[in-house]
């Protein structure tokens, strides 16, 4: 068995998805489909745009989205299918697709509306000390991470994404008062990301209440393959509960350790990172299950798994 690991916001870099853009007529049409459905040219931002503009979050849910099913493309062109998937923060609609459960006009929609939703209810937490955010704690298991933030307002937990890796969502002030208590708790290293607001906490509940009007909608299909899901780190049962979960995911911790444990109960052969960048191999290596993630978001690395 074969699972795909889609990754999300943060795996964003300039020039990604160039050479699967050139070698697929396929892809090419993809980039066209999220071009024509957000009114941005997708190939001039990813290819000639500046990492700035890469970053803001209403360009780079699409963006990553699309090099996500760019990899996805040109692996079955290559023979290669999933039959687990799981997908990281925004990755998930990539997973969701995947598996059936939405399509793509729908998948290009709601990342767009998703992304600019979640920009908005972020700039609105900007403030005279700096703009809300996220940043990875390494060193420390979650529940010292949990004790460390306890009594600070306004920021936490967002990812579960390793046994000593926890990623926390704040404002400004919040952050920075809880990186003093978190190096004195003992945390090897404080991160912060590069993404541009506070996501996968309460204080995105603005995104959630928008985002929920255009889902209304949108059909959400029972799956066809394992997919996992971030809001419980287990297998979808049905479009009913996709989305809910997309919705709740909003304001939710990713549990990205228990989607993986999820994924090697059902004994995968390969486990593949299809999408930009190698933060999930990274994350998959902590588990040190004996299993080892191969990145699968170039050409030339899909051509080394198909050879």
């Amino acid at each position: 068995m074969t699972c795909y690991l889609f990754p999300g916001q943060g795996a964003q870099y300039p020039g990604m998805g160039r050479d699967l853009y050139e070698y697929s007529r396929e892809v090419r049409l993809l980039f066209e489909e999220a071009s024509d459905n957000s009114g941005r040219d997708f190939a001039r931002l990813l290819f000639e745009g500046s990492e700035k503009e890469l970053k803001s979050t209403d360009n780079t849910q699409t963006a990553v989205t699309l090099v996500n099913l760019a990899s996805s493309q040109v692996l079955a062109e290559h023979g290669i299918f999933p039959d687990i998937c799981a997908g990281f923060s925004l990755g998930e609609f990539s997973a969701l697709y995947q598996a059936g459960v939405i399509g793509r006009d729908d998948l290009f929609s709601l990342v767009r509306i998703r992304g600019e939703a979640m920009e908005r209810a972020s700039r609105a937490l900007d403030s005279t000390e700096g703009p809300p955010g996220m940043m990875a704690v390494i060193g420390l298991e979650i529940d010292d991470v949990e004790a460390a933030i306890a009594d600070i307002e306004s920021i936490y937990v967002a990812n579960h994404s390793g046994p000593t890796q926890v990623v926390l969502s704040g404002i400004s002030k919040a952050m920075s008062i809880a990186e003093t208590k978190l190096n004195e708790a003992g945390a090897m290293r404080i991160v912060r990301l590069e993404v541009s607001g506070p996501f996968h906490s309460p204080l995105m509940a603005g995104a959630r209440e928008e985002f929920s009007e255009h889902m209304a909608n949108i059909r959400f299909s029972d799956p066809t393959i394992a997919v996992f899901v971030n809001v419980t780190g287990k297998v979808l049962k049905s479009g009913k509960d996709a989305k809910k979960y997309c919705l709740e995911q909003l304001i939710s911790p990713v549990q990205w350790v228990a989607s993986e444990r999820g994924i090697m109960e059902l004994s995968p052969e390969r486990v593949l990172e299809t999408g930009p960048g190698t933060v999930l191999s990274g994350l998959w290596k902590s588990l040190r299950n004996g299993l080892k993630c191969v990145t699968a978001g170039t050409l030339t690395s899909i051509n080394e798994l198909s050879a």
